[in-house]
């Protein structure tokens, strides 16, 4: 340290300063200043500024270029991830297709299923249908000639009665009664 300031003093016996102050002058001052600046920081400096220095830049350009791989493996898992989405997505549209191609088609079957069971239920309404009518046509003339019958038997019996004597009478009845009991037994 004191050859530091001594060489200052001795600058103030320099033949061509005068007297010692300072010099106002930057262009004359600015190299020496410099040079004395540069020389201070190489020599104190030199070890530990050049190697901080070094190890920050190394260590920055660590943490880069990891940042970089891990956003590199991250793109190529999202690109991954993607792909996938998307082959997932194509999966669903094509069942989603299916499933709307089958529905569409199970719609159109149910559809006919419906129409051709409405269409059994009507015929079988319409054979209904008929087999009563043609069964109460049936009993109104079963009841028409039972009462043209015992219309006409009561008839026959007013003028049998009116007619005939009480044997032939009795026997006539019997007889009526005989056929009568048949007739019966054949519309039963």
């Amino acid at each position: 340290m004191k050859n530091v300031t001594d060489s200052f003093v001795s600058l103030g016996y320099w033949p061509s300063a005068g007297s010692f102050g300072f010099n106002t002058d930057i262009l004359a001052t600015n190299p020496i200043n410099l040079s004395v600046v540069l020389g201070v920081l190489i020599f104190f400096g030199k070890g530990v500024c050049v190697g901080c220095l070094s190890d920050l830049l190394d260590n920055r350009k660590q943490r880069i270029l990891n940042t970089i791989r891990n956003s590199e493996e991250l793109r190529g898992r999202a690109v991954e991830q993607l792909e996938k989405a998307r082959a997932r997505l194509r999966k669903v549209e094509i069942e989603a297709d299916q499933f709307r191609v089958n529905g569409y088609s199970e719609i159109e079957r149910e559809k006919l299923n419906l129409i051709n069971s409405t269409y059994k239920t009507l015929e079988q309404l319409e054979n209904y249908k008929n087999e009563t009518i043609h069964f109460e046509q049936q009993r109104s003339l079963n009841q028409v000639r039972q009462r043209v019958f015992k219309q006409a038997l009561q008839g026959a019996l007013g003028t049998l009665n009116s007619c005939l004597n009480n044997e032939l009478h009795l026997r006539t009845i019997s007889a009526n009664i005989g056929m009568f009991g048949a007739m019966k037994e054949i519309t039963d």
